[in-house]
């Protein structure tokens, strides 16, 4: 029996798809600590894993949902709340280390903490990738505006001073490339398929490629028209109330059921009058909607488009930050998807009616859903995380020192 200690970051695009493998490996009778935030935990004890809180040292749960929206993009701002925590973080975990003594560490790739303490304490590693995998390469359909480009570059001095904070404390992080970049001597599962990966062919035999970990709901949504469309912008950066109303403008009084979520800080009321064939929800079962979802307008979260993709059905795509944009740049590329280039709602209808009309885009949908489909799934990745942990060093736990 191993013991395997995941660390992720309070996110449910990076969360969701690492339950199945923490369920898989605990039904195979093996532990597993999974450090997370309160609001997952009843998802994450589900799985039958042992929950740790990190919410006292988690500095991105302090921010106002303005500041929240930064994350992603604003690289200067993103790297110092990774930091922050990491700090924050620090001597609990090493103390937490001693008492478990794991056979490996698995980490969210954004959570540097929970790879920087496996660096320390030369734990074996396995990084969970819940994006594409990120090289030189593959950073191509990351493509920046010049404006991006521009922040980027007066970001540095920043970055690289809080970069400094970590490595004073034994963090081996050398440039931002250590915590945004995949490299070929890591472990990694990504929880995609080689044929959606963009240059798939330039990472090493490390990497299992085990597509996208679908939860299963027996929840059905009624439909009561020949085509519905779901909306939706992510449980981030969704404050929009301009692009809900254009949508209610552009659907309004067609032959289109609507399901759009809007998410916990939109007030519904303030959207108008509804109309008798939208539905619109501060949340909702996403994976049930999908299951009869002809079209799907999203912001083009990794975690949204699998699950789009793998129902085979086709998008309409709005991303708002940049690592959307790579997401959406990639469906783009094989046509199983459109823009939304305008937030009008001229732009709106027209997009979705022409990936409902014109069958390429339903096609090639199911064509990736089938990729995705012959990855493995949990099994794989809790097959790769075990024979990882397998090969662990001898570990004198008792002289790690609190730094």
């Amino acid at each position: 029996m191993s013991k395997i200690v995941f660390f992720c970051i309070p996110a449910h695009g990076h969360t969701n798809p690492t339950l199945n493998v923490v369920r898989e490996l605990t039904d195979r009778g093996h532990q597993v600590w999974y450090y997370s935030y309160e609001s997952f935990r009843e998802k994450i004890e589900s799985t039958g894993a042992r929950f740790i809180p990190c919410d006292a040292y988690d500095m991105e749960q302090r921010l106002s949902p303005e500041d929240g929206a930064r994350i992603g993009k604003d690289l200067a701002f993103s790297t110092k709340i990774l930091v922050d925590t990491t700090l924050a973080l620090d001597d609990a975990i090493l103390e937490d280390m001693k008492k478990i003594q794991p056979d490996c560490i698995v980490a969210d790739s954004m959570a540097v903490w929970g790879k920087a303490i496996a660096m320390k304490l030369n734990i074996p590693f396995v990084s969970s990738t819940t994006t594409f995998a990120f090289n030189q390469y593959s950073s191509k359909i990351m493509k920046q505006s010049i404006g991006q480009l521009f922040n980027m570059i007066i970001s540095m001095p920043k970055i690289s001073k809080d970069l400094k904070r970590l490595q004073a404390k034994g963090y081996p992080i050398t440039n931002i490339l250590d915590i945004i970049q995949n490299d070929n001597l890591t472990h990694t599962v990504v929880y995609t398929s080689k044929e959606f990966q963009p240059c798939a062919d330039t990472f090493s035999e490390k990497y299992s490629f085990v597509g996208p970990s679908i939860r299963e709901t027996e929840k059905l949504v009624k439909k009561n028209a020949d085509k519905l469309i779901y909306i939706s912008l992510g449980t981030v950066n969704n404050m929009m109330t301009d692009f809900y109303k254009n949508c209610i403008a552009a659907l309004k009084d067609t032959e289109y059921q609507v399901i759009m979520s809007v998410g916990e800080y939109i007030d519904i009321k303030s959207l108008g009058e509804i109309p008798e064939n939208f539905k619109i929800l501060p949340s909702v079962d996403q994976i049930a909607v999908l299951k009869a979802a002809d079209a799907f307008l999203t912001h083009c979260g990794m975690n949204s488009v699998n699950e789009g993709l793998y129902h085979e059905v086709p998008l309409v795509l709005f991303p708002q930050t940049p690592e959307q944009g790579g997401v959406a740049r990639r469906v783009s590329d094989l046509e199983a998807g459109i823009y939304l280039n305008k937030n009008t709602p001229e732009e709106i209808k027209a997009s979705l009616e022409t990936v409902l009309n014109d069958s390429k885009y339903k096609e090639n949908a199911s064509s990736i859903s089938e990729s995705f489909k012959r990855c493995g799934g949990a099994v794989k990745a809790a097959d790769k995380i075990l024979n990882v942990a397998r090969k662990q060093p001898s570990i004198n736990f008792e002289r790690i020192r609190i730094c």
